[in-house]
C-alpha cells in the first residue's frame, strides 16, 4: 500500500543518516586493492601525500611488481627535480625513503580492516567489483569510505553492493596517475555530502586537481572522450578523410594534444570496444553509443594499439614506442 511505501522509504532515511553519523571523521590510512597498472599509481598518490598506504593484491607477482614500480617511479620522479635543481640529492632521497616507509604490500585483504578508505582498482568488470565491495564490507570497519576507480562502470550497483551506500564515491584517476593531475570525485544518489567532502580533500592532498560528477555513463572524460573516439573511427571507415589527417586536423583544428586515432591505440583498443560495448547495452537508446566495425576487426584479429605493436598505426616497439612507425589503416576490415 501507498503507506507501507511511505513508511519503508522513511526507514531506509532514517537508516542511510543513521550510517552518515558513523562515518569516519578524517582520512589518514589508505587501502588500495589491485596494484596493477592505475592501482600502484593510486597508491604511490596516496603515499607521496602523507597517507599511511596498505597495497593488497591476491596475485604475489603482481603485488611485486606493483611494489618495484612504485619504487622505480619515485627515483624518476626525485631524479627529475634534482636534476631541475629543486631538490639535493640527500632531500630527494630522504623524500623517497619517507615515501616508502608509508606504504605496506599485503597479499590478503585482512590487512584492510582498520583503514579509513578503501580504492578498489581490479580488472573493470562488473561482477568482480560487485563481488568485492560484498566482502570488504564484512572485513572493513564499518566507519570506512569506499570507492572504486572505475573508468566506464556504474558506480550505484557497487554502492548498493558495497551494504554502505551513504560512504562510497568514484575516484577516477587517470594513466599515468603519478602525472596526470585529474581526479573526477563521483557521487551517487545515495553518497552523503560530508564524505563528498572528506573523498575531494583526500585527493587534493595527493596532489590532484578535482572535479565533481554524477553517476552518469563515463562521467566527465570518458563520456565526451570516448564517443568523439568513436566518431573518428567511424569516419575513416566511411572514406571521408584518412587516419592521418583526421589526427592532423584534431591536433592544429581543435589544439588536441595527439588525434582520436593515436589516442585509441594509446588507450587500447580492446578497452574501448569494451567500454562501448557496454554502454550500447545498458544504453540503447542513447546515439551517441555505437561501436564502429572497424574496431571490432581490429580487436578481433589482435591489433589493439601501441600495446600490441598495432592498431590503427603500427608501433614498432610496442608498448615502448613514443610514436607511430608506420599506419596500419583499415583497408578490408569494414
Amino acid at each position: 500500500s501507498e503507506q507501507l511505501r511511505v513508511m519503508m522509504a522513511s526507514v531506509q532515511r532514517s537508516v542511510r543518516r543513521l550510517a552518515t553519523a558513523a562515518a569516519v571523521s578524517e582520512i589518514k590510512t589508505v587501502g588500495v586493492v589491485g596494484l596493477g597498472l592505475m592501482g600502484h599509481g593510486i597508491a604511490q598518490s596516496a603515499a607521496s601525500g602523507g597517507f599511511r598506504v596498505v597495497g593488497v593484491d591476491s596475485e604475489a607477482g603482481v603485488l611485486e611488481a606493483g611494489r618495484a614500480n612504485i619504487a622505480a617511479s619515485l627515483q624518476k620522479l626525485h631524479g627529475r627535480r634534482v636534476a631541475k635543481g629543486e631538490l639535493s640529492e640527500a632531500q630527494a632521497a630522504d623524500n623517497v625513503r619517507q615515501t616508502l616507509a608509508r606504504l605496506t604490500f599485503e597479499t590478503s585483504t585482512g590487512a584492510l580492516a582498520a583503514t579509513d578508505l578503501v580504492i578498489e582498482a581490479i580488472a573493470e568488470k562488473m561482477e568482480s567489483k560487485l563481488k568485492l565491495f560484498a566482502h570488504l564490507d564484512a572485513v572493513v570497519k564499518k566507519d570506512a569510505i569506499f570507492a572504486t576507480n572505475t573508468s566506464s562502470l556504474r558506480v550505484k550497483p557497487m554502492a548498493e553492493a558495497s551494504g554502505r551506500p551513504a560512504h562510497f564515491v568514484g575516484l577516477h584517476y587517470f594513466n599515468p596517475v603519478q602525472l596526470m593531475p585529474l581526479c573526477e570525485v563521483v557521487r551517487t544518489d545515495t553518497t552523503d555530502e560530508r564524505v563528498m567532502d572528506l573523498a575531494r580533500n583526500f585527493a587534493k592532498k595527493c596532489g590532484k586537481t578535482t572535479v565533481d560528477c554524477i553517476d552518469t555513463p563515463g562521467f566527465i572524460v570518458n563520456r565526451l572522450l570516448v564517443p568523439h573516439i568513436a566518431g573518428a573511427i567511424a569516419m575513416a571507415e566511411r572514406g571521408d578523410a584518412s587516419i592521418e589527417d583526421i589526427d592532423r586536423a584534431m591536433q592544429l583544428g581543435a589544439g588536441n594534444p595527439m588525434g582520436p586515432l593515436t589516442l585509441a591505440d594509446y588507450v587500447g583498443l580492446d578497452t574501448t570496444l569494451s567500454i562501448l560495448r557496454g554502454w550500447v547495452a545498458d544504453y540503447p537508446s542513447e546515439p551517441a553509443f555505437f561501436v564502429p566495425r572497424a574496431l571490432e576487426a581490429k580487436v578481433a584479429r589482435g591489433k589493439l594499439g601501441r600495446k600490441s605493436g598495432e592498431g590503427f598505426y603500427v608501433w614498432g616497439d610496442g608498448v615502448a614506442s613514443t610514436k607511430p612507425t608506420g599506419v596500419s589503416g583499415i583497408e578490408g576490415l569494414v
